[in-house]
């Protein structure tokens, strides 16, 4: 394992928290986190990841270590998107594979969209972009953003909770003497601090527009053929195992993997995900992209 930096950058006047590990040209991997946790939720990951590639895991705006601005600042998914495209511009990411986790998932495929050119790869890890990978909860959901009420949102704080927290990192994993209590336990304090709850049901409300979007995704996986690696945990209650196999209708070639357990599978099958994604990037991608090198550089 290398060792990970810990940096703070500043992004249109947004002060952005990252961790940083691996060797500067080699590969470069940008890993996007989701709700509600941050970019630590890559700490094990990174380390394992850096000895091959350049590893970069930001925190989003309103999440971990990173600015909250205030709510002049718009709390949207797109804004989030113009945010990490300038995040990668500054630190120098210029040719990169994204990995995508949740919340990630939307973020990263704008991206890849508005720059094509930039984006060597996908790792999906529970990013979903497909209705039918829309577990029966969101039903709910589906029905507020088409009219959102203030009732439904304030109803929606129930979701900041410790107990929606655990249901989250617990539901569907067979051994939960895998999973740390500590990430819980951070995650919980961000969410707790004073003025976090409005930009978090900001962007729950405006989430609606990223399944809008799911068709432009998927032209862009038709028409660009990126190579993907969609590993997810299939139990996991949000995003369902379909959602993973609709990838391979769009990217032939996309590689489809299922894990035995719940959303947060880097928590139990970190070790796992990181031969994969090793696996996969040597064979898909360094094998493919001539802009890249080899891989085993990183190493010397």
């Amino acid at each position: 394992m290398t060792a990970t930096r810990y940096k703070l950058v500043g992004v249109g006047g947004i002060d952005i928290f990252y961790r940083e590990a691996g060797l500067a040209g080699a590969p470069e991997i940008l890993l996007l986190h989701g709700f509600p946790t941050a970019s630590h939720m890559f700490r094990d990951l990174i380390g394992v990841l850096g000895s091959h590639f350049h590893v970069v895991a930001p925190d989003l705006p309103g999440f971990g270590r990173s600015e909250m601005p205030p709510r002049g600042f718009t709390y949207s998914f797109a804004n989030l998107a113009t945010t990490m495209t300038s995040f990668a511009e500054v630190i120098g990411l210029s040719h990169f594979a994204i990995y995508v986790f949740d919340y990630g998932a939307p973020v990263g495929l704008r991206m890849a969209v508005e720059h094509p050119e930039r984006i060597s790869a996908i790792i999906s890890q529970n990013g979903n972009a497909y209705e039918e990978g829309l577990g029966s909860g969101w039903e709910p959901m589906k029905a507020y953003w088409q009219a959102p009420t203030e009732e439904f949102r304030n109803s929606l704080r129930a979701a900041f909770s410790p107990s929606a927290t655990r249901y989250q990192y617990e539901e569907g994993v067979c051994d939960l003497t895998l999973i740390s209590p500590d990430a819980q336990t951070l995650d919980n304090y961000y969410l707790a601090r004073p003025g976090a709850h409005e930009p978090q049901l900001d962007y729950f409300t405006d989430y609606g527009d990223n399944v809008a979007l799911y068709p432009v995704f998927q032209r862009y996986f038709r028409e660009h053929q990126p190579p993907i690696l969609a590993i997810w945990g299939e139990r996991d209650p949000y995003f369902v195992p379909a959602g993973a196999m609709a990838f391979g209708g769009d990217v032939p070639d996309a590689e489809i993997k299922f894990l035995p357990t719940g959303h947060f599978a880097l928590e139990s099958h970190g070790d796992e995900i990181a031969a994969d994604i090793i696996d996969f990037m040597n064979r898909k991608v360094a094998t493919t992209d001539r802009s890249f090198g080899p891989i085993q550089a990183a190493n010397t």
